[in-house]
């Protein structure tokens, strides 16, 4: 991987020109799949997980459209919710929002350690809900975006098992779905998901069916999003046998966000690799290992198949 990542701008000009040869590389990978099926049967509970290659349109699958829990993973659809906006000047990085007291809730996150009233920007709000999943600036964040609209941009995303349900550590509000109950704060499916986050790599911001080149300003937008992607904090899972770089230092050539419950852990990212990049969306759910550790067992799987597709697929 470089340091730097995949350049974006390289992606879409091999898909404009036809080098991303999806038609003769692309499909299923038979091979793959079975390493991975064999690595995930030691595995004391439940796997979804889709990979896209995007250099060659090459994927993998396990049970990619079972519809389950995202724990904090839904987060995503806001981010992608608060582009939208932006880019339709509903709103902006620098609108000012208020945090009360009231608006502290528990979990992941430091604004319930914050003394209040405190004002934040907009993009302080949707920075701390991915880098360190915040679930007090989650909900300021749905605040300004409204969830109706979170939802309906699903929907007319084509994602029919996709839904964020509530704010985080609040009771749902209005009418709700019988499955609300099952998933809490929302559902999706592997493959869905991986599609959420492909539209943050490729800088795709159009409605589905529409074509039209990203601007300037949405690729000034998608590096921001892609930037606190690269900056999340957690890093178990995913990145844990694919970092090569102090993050610290230097900004992280994967770009990724999980959530936790505690059967549940899921990681949806990319992996610039200097091949191209590499959409993984991993869900691990009714697991027996329920410890709150770095070395968890479902942490470490989802970890183990990071490396096996990219090992397959791409020099680092």
């Amino acid at each position: 991987m470089t340091k730097r990542g995949f350049s974006l701008s390289l992606v879409l000009t091999l898909m404009a020109t036809g080098s991303l040869q999806a038609q003769s590389a692309g499909g299923q990978d038979a091979v793959l799949e079975a390493r991975l099926r064999s690595t995930a049967a030691a595995h004391h509970g439940k796997l979804a997980l889709y990979a896209e290659d995007l250099m060659t349109g090459r994927t993998v699958s396990l049970d990619a459209d079972a519809p389950v829990q995202t724990a904090s993973v839904i987060k995503l659809t806001g981010l992608y919710e608060a582009l939208e906006q932006i880019r339709e000047g509903k709103a902006h990085f620098e609108d000012k929002i208020t945090l009360t007291h009231d608006d502290q809730v528990s979990g992941s996150g430091i604004l319930p350690l914050f003394d209040t009233p405190q004002t934040l920007t907009f993009k302080d709000a949707l920075t701390l809900m991915i880098v360190l999943s915040d679930n007090t600036a989650t909900n300021l964040a749905i605040d300004h975006l409204g969830l109706k609209n979170i939802d309906n941009r699903i929907v007319s995303l084509g994602l029919q098992n996709t839904w964020f349900y509530k704010k985080v550590y609040k009771p749902a509000v209005g009418p709700m779905p019988a499955d609300q109950k099952v998933f809490g704060l929302g559902k999706t499916t592997a493959r869905e998901m991986a599609s959420v986050m492909k539209r943050f790599v490729t800088c795709d911001l159009n409605p589905p069916g529409n074509s039209a080149v990203p601007t300037q300003a949405d690729h000034a937008l998608c590096d921001a999003a892609l930037h606190m992607l690269r900056n999340q904090f957690y890093r178990n899972s995913l990145p844990r046998y694919l970092e090569t770089l102090d993050t610290s230092e230097g900004e992280s050539s994967i770009a990724n966000k999980t959530g936790a419950l505690d059967a549940v852990r899921n990681d949806v990212g990319v992996v610039y690799t200097k091949h191209g990049p590499i959409i993984i969306s991993e869900f691990t759910y009714a697991n027996e290992d329920q410890s709150w550790t770095p070395d968890n067992q479902a942490e470490v799987l989802m970890a183990k198949m990071a490396k096996e597709i990219v090992d397959a697929w791409a020099t680092r």
